[in-house]
């Protein structure tokens, strides 16, 4: 197969939503369809000893939520997919940021009872802000939800998308009856209690045809006619140009735990999906039909088997033919590596690859080479764009409950560090370890892993810190000057880079006012 034709094969998306709206169920289904697992996880179960696939941490089969980005990599009509499960809980939501920008497109999973939710927003307005093509899933519709010309509404009003339906339900919760796909103008019938494993689909071109009456009785079968004949005038019919540009975004309706209409979403995604995208560098813009390989790590995971302690960083394969055992340029430390051990994914389990093409997530064995945003190629120097560390928002003193094992818990801190699930910033005065996240759920998970990966205890001391600003100024004698005269609020990033940890707003504003001369940065990128 000519190196074209296997870039075209691939189509790499994210899964992104609000917690419990049911996206890791979406993703088990699709992986279930693509022969990938045999059975689904019974996510958030605790009376039966199965766990969502994607969610293979010790911590997210506990508490039922995903706290880390996954990978998995299946087969599907002549089609290599790659789906990355982001993390849904708000206090994830840095790590899902940067995982969006190694996909190509996304799936956005709506719960039909909560409708839209303040997460998702977040995430579709940086989906939009890059023209990311979306394509939008109406989930739960066995159960009572929101009308759907209101849903389409509140999509449109709060994500600011311009949708058109390409499936619609027929009635709803205990009126559930099917979803006719206006796509392939075909009619689903849905039959509750039952595993669902074979849909039951009918060819409907025409929906006045007497097959549907019959099939869903004669009110459902006239609202569906009415609501279509309404939806048809309302909603642009689709378009693929539009689509792929980020101007218009498809909407299907279903229920993944039930493997309700995920068919049809996942062959309308084959169809229309981009192929790999072109991604742009300070350099300049890289096409993945190049010759020379370039991708960049987006993620780093220690840990990913506890038993072998290793640490993989996940690289975006951009452009080229990625090679086992091929020396490729690592751009920041400025030298060559070759890797013996390349792996694909399916969650936790992972296996040795040949070659990698744009599109592909690889992940590399890392013993603390990498941070994210590194670029590999063969040679040229470039700088993958828009991937930065914000600024965190809460902060706490790590204090080490056993000094006995204060190696494990130095270990431990630098490693989840380079995750980027949050930052740490060493206080220049005392030497304190200080850790600053974007929510407080990340605390517990550093806490939960360090004891049972690492086997070290820590504890934590609340601080009142308002920003953390890495600072920087053309003039040395002034940065010298300020970093003396604020010398506690004065700390290292991981990269030993200034950063200036200011209590309050109004300490900010006036420390800024104060030192003209200094630059004060809210994300790492500048």
């Amino acid at each position: 197969m000519s190196a074209k034709e296997e870039i075209q094969k691939r189509k790499t998306f994210g899964i992104v939503s609000h917690p419990d709206a049911g996206k890791t169920t979406l993703t088990e289904k699709l992986l279930l369809f693509g022969g990938a697992i045999q059975e689904a996880g019974a996510v958030k179960s605790n009376k039966i000893k199965k766990h969502a696939t994607s969610d293979f941490m010790e911590i997210e089969k506990q508490r039922g939520i995903s706290v880390a980005t996954s990978v998995m990599a299946f087969p599907y009509r002549d089609h290599l997919v790659n789906i990355l499960d982001t993390p849904g809980h708000k206090d994830f939501a840095e790590d899902t940021f940067r995982t969006l920008t190694a996909v190509d497109s996304v799936i956005v999973v709506i719960d039909v009872a909560k409708g839209v939710e303040t997460q998702t927003e977040k995430l579709v307005e940086v989906c939009r802000m890059r023209k990311t093509p979306i394509i939008v899933f109406i989930n739960k519709l066995d159960r009572e939800g929101k009308d759907a010309v209101e849903l389409l509404d509140e999509i449109e009003e709060k994500l600011g998308l311009h949708v058109t339906p390409l499936s619609w339900p027929v009635g709803m919760g205990g009126l559930f009856k099917g979803v006719y796909n206006i796509y392939e103008k075909k009619l689903l019938l849905y039959r509750p209690h039952s595993k669902q494993s074979k849909e039951e689909v009918f060819e409907i071109k025409d929906v006045h045809d007497a097959v549907l009456v019959e099939k869903v009785g004669e009110r459902a079968a006239e609202e569906l006619r009415s609501e279509l004949d309404i939806v048809t005038h309302v909603y642009p019919d689709f378009d693929r140009k539009k689509y792929l540009t980020g101007d218009l975004s498809p909407v299907f309706f279903g229920s993944a735990v039930n493997n309700f209409g995920v068919k049809e979403l996942l062959d309308c995604f084959i169809d229309i999906a981009p192929t790999p995208l072109a991604r742009e560098t300070e350099e300049r813009k890289i096409d993945p039909f190049e010759d020379n390989f370039s991708g960049f790590v987006f993620k780093i995971h220690a840990n990913i088997d506890p038993r072998h302690r290793d640490r993989i960083a996940f690289l975006r394969v951009c452009s080229g033919k990625f090679e086992r055992n091929k020396n490729y340029y690592h751009v920041r430390q400025d030298r060559q590596m070759k890797f013996s051990n390349p792996t694909s994914f399916m969650a936790s389990r992972k296996d040795v690859i040949d070659e990698a093409w744009p599109g592909d997530i690889v992940g590399l064995y890392d013993s603390g080479n990498f941070n994210i945003g590194d670029t590999l190629s063969e040679g040229e120097k470039l700088h993958f764009k828009g991937i930065p560390r914000f600024s965190p928002e809460m902060f706490r003193r790590v204090i080490n409950k056993d000094p006995m094992k204060t190696k494990q818990l130095n270990k431990g801190l630098d490693q989840l560090m380079d995750e980027g699930v949050a930052q740490m910033f060493i206080k220049e005065l005392n030497g304190d370890k200080i850790i600053g996240t974007v929510g407080a759920l990340q605390f517990d998970v550093i806490q939960y892993r360090l004891e049972h990966e690492y086997g070290a205890k820590c504890d934590y001391e609340p601080l009142s810190i308002h920003k953390a600003c890495w600072i920087d100024s053309d003039d040395d004698q002034a940065l010298q000057t300020f970093v003396s005269r604020k010398k506690k609020d004065i700390a290292l990033d991981k990269d030993q880079r200034l950063v200036f940890l200011a209590e309050s707003a109004w300490v900010l504003k006036m420390t800024q006012e104060t030192f003209p001369a200094i630059r004060f940065h809210f994300t790492s990128e500048f």
